[in-house]
């Protein structure tokens, strides 16, 4: 089973209220056993909210507001809840593919706290608790590279 980001898949989660559906995930998805995550709807944040970005350790929104007790609170609710569903199907979770840049979801590169879509290397809060369990993840952008 292979978890993949809510957003990704059409689901109006994302911090502006819209989605980021990518057709090429989707059709992973028809192909794969697959459950969806949403650390940032987990969190209990509103949607819409203002964009959260790592800054310094921590994870601010464009407020200014510190985020991160509920980013990391919404990782390990969804983290606990895929393990659940995986149990539940007898399925061993086999990767995820979830949202590039993002602050509970991207992997290798997130934004860099400016607010100015300036990257840098980083792995978000989600993401990092499913790579420590071995489990690996990849971005919309390298669903076509063979990594699955």
């Amino acid at each position: 089973m292979y978890l993949i980001s809510r957003c990704l898949l059409g689901e109006n989660c994302k911090y502006n209220g819209g989605n980021n559906r990518n057709q090429a995930v989707v059709a992973f998805c028809q192909a794969h056993s697959c459950y969806g995550v949403c650390p940032e709807a987990e969190s209990g944040l509103p949607v819409p909210r203002p964009p959260a970005e790592y800054a310094g350790g921590r994870i601010l929104d464009q407020t200014g507001a510190d985020v991160t007790a509920a980013f990391e609170r919404g990782a390990a609710a969804a983290l606990a809840k895929a393990i659940k569903h995986a149990e539940k199907r007898g399925e061993p979770i086999e990767g995820a593919i979830l949202k590039a840049n993002s602050p509970s979801c991207g992997s290798g590169q997130i934004y860099d706290g400016t607010f100015t879509g300036t990257l840098t290397a980083g792995t978000g809060c989600f993401a990092g608790k499913l790579q420590e369990r071995g489990i690996k993840v990849i971005s919309e952008k390298e669903i076509n590279d063979g990594k699955f």
